[in-house]
């Protein structure tokens, strides 16, 4: 495995590139350009944070285009997740916007979704997540995920947490750009930093709303 060493510039072009040149001959002519600069340096980031966070996958960087009027092969960004439950868990993206890093739980199986509406809506755990979404919005996070337009059936409208309650995923990120440790070593511990401070969500869930 090779010592990680910072996330390189070029990941970034190649991305931006990317998204003027979506074929598949394109793609074929810059793979190796795709291996060196994106899935391996990733590779070795990962390795190095799977001990405090748990195991990661890159996801494929091709699209399903089955079903979708948009036939492009390929995804203009990279994403990685790692988890140590179903779902819950840290993301980090690269695209030729930058960096973004994120945490929290997208799947929501109906029983999994009553667990969390649940948690959401008692006192003391509902209280201690919305401290969490409060304090990660402080820091400079953005709160999102899948939401209902409105409250839903079963919960009175004033609810004091009612646009928690509205979520049927939970997540924050924060998109970084191309900052200038981006391409060093540093990177490793700046997205680790993000990744903590992001922590207190992804235990809430992981606690309350996991399978």
């Amino acid at each position: 495995m090779n010592t990680f060493a910072g996330i390189p510039q070029e990941a970034f072009l190649f991305y931006g590139e990317l998204e003027n040149n979506n074929t598949r001959e394109w793609w074929l002519d810059h793979k190796g350009t795709y291996e060196s600069t994106v899935r391996e340096p990733l590779e070795a980031l990962l390795a190095g944070l799977e001990p405090e966070f748990g195991p990661a996958k890159l996801f494929r960087p091709y699209r399903d285009v089955r079903f979708s009027p948009d036939k492009s092969p390929y995804k203009t960004a990279q994403g990685v997740f790692a988890t140590r439950q179903e779902g819950v868990g840290f993301y980090l993206q690269v695209s030729a916007d930058g960096l973004l890093v994120g945490g929290g739980y997208h799947s929501h199986t109906p029983a999994q979704l009553g667990r969390y509406r649940a948690a959401a809506d008692a006192s003391a755990s509902g209280a201690a997540l919305q401290d969490i979404v409060d304090a990660l919005a402080a820091a400079g996070f953005d709160v999102g995920g899948e939401k209902l337009k409105t409250v839903p059936r079963g919960f009175d409208r004033t609810h004091p947490r009612a646009e928690l309650l509205k979520h049927k995923s939970l997540s924050a990120g924060v998109g970084l750009g191309r900052p200038d440790w981006v391409s060093t070593a540093a990177a490793g511990e700046e997205i680790a930093n993000r990744w903590r401070a992001l922590r207190p969500l992804v235990e809430w869930v992981g606690r309350y709303a996991a399978p």
